[in-house]
């Protein structure tokens, strides 16, 4: 017993030194981020699109705390125009851009083509990895056999919910990253206006598997928070190298396209309502065109 009073003690010490060194990390970081922001402009940038972002999933998420019930065919059309605004946002901003770079800088049309396509396929791999090694549940897939369970690892949601807004975060970074700020404006803002219905559609699936109204908001809003880190990582990274450019524009496209097909299209097609997804997929796709090739 008197062992034990001893060591307790001993433990809170750890505690705390270990509580002291994260804060400390955690202001070195900030730090450094406040520095790196002052001194690229395109990082910068690339951070206000990606809290511009997260905060147009938060307006998404906050109606949940009001709303009773979405219909699931209402749903299915949102989950619809979030894949046609991200597949617009991969031809238009992340792909031809890269293909564009890579042109101008000599290579060949089967080079550069080349290049592109291996790139996607790379980014793709990396989502898949991410997938398989990362712990997670698919929040809306697995619906049916989640509301039968007792759900306390809510850190499996999150993780899952950031997975899916990693690649959006990267796409807006690289795209700030290539100096064509009217382009990189358009991506950002397509990914905002699919962000809201995206937020809703989260907060609300959460709902259905019963979590409350407040658990279930503050998750989605948290997942927001994914998109203005990866940004900034995107922009930094990217930024220094204009030959890691076009892979960075390329490997986002690649990111972006494997959750489209492994989440968005099924999940919006699972309950029968093929054809509103369907539309509501080539609205948010012509949407995007718009934005892309009016705004760049």
């Amino acid at each position: 017993m008197k062992l034990m009073l001893l060591q307790w003690p001993a433990l809170g010490l750890r505690k705390l030194a270990g509580l002291l060194i994260v804060l400390a990390g955690a202001g070195y970081g900030l730090q450094q981020l406040v520095v790196l922001m002052q001194q690229q402009a395109n990082v910068r940038y690339a951070f206000y699109a990606g809290m511009v972002a997260a905060t147009a999933t938060a307006a998404g998420a906050v109606p949940a705390l009001f709303m009773r019930r979405l219909s699931q065919k209402l749903l299915d059309v949102m989950l619809g125009f979030g894949a046609g605004v991200m597949l617009a946002a991969c031809m238009f901003s992340l792909i031809v851009p890269a293909l564009a770079l890579l042109t101008d800088s000599g290579a060949s049309p089967w080079r550069s083509s080349g290049s592109v396509a291996l790139a996607i396929l790379l980014g793709g791999a990396f989502m898949l990895l991410l997938e398989r090694l990362v712990p997670h549940e698919h929040f809306i897939k697995d619906e049916d056999r989640l509301r039968s369970q007792t759900l306390r690892r809510s850190w499996l949601f999150v993780f899952a919910i950031a997975l899916h807004n990693i690649p959006e975060g990267l796409a807006i970074g690289a795209s700030f990253a290539s100096g064509d700020t009217a382009a990189a404006t358009a991506l950002a803002t397509g990914i905002s206006v699919q962000d809201i219905p995206e937020g809703l559609v989260v907060a609300m699936a959460l709902l259905a598997v019963g979590y409350s109204r407040t658990l279930a908001v503050g998750i989605a809003i948290l997942s927001g928070l994914t998109e203005p880190v990866m940004a900034i990582v995107g922009a930094a990274v990217l930024g220094e190298s204009r030959l890691l450019l076009p892979w960075g524009l390329a490997v986002a496209a690649g990111a972006m396209l494997f959750v489209i097909s492994h989440e968005m299209i099924p999940e919006s097609h699972r309950q029968g309502h093929e054809l509103a997804a369907t539309n509501g997929l080539m609205l948010g796709f012509v949407l995007m065109m718009l934005l892309d090739t009016a705004l760049g």
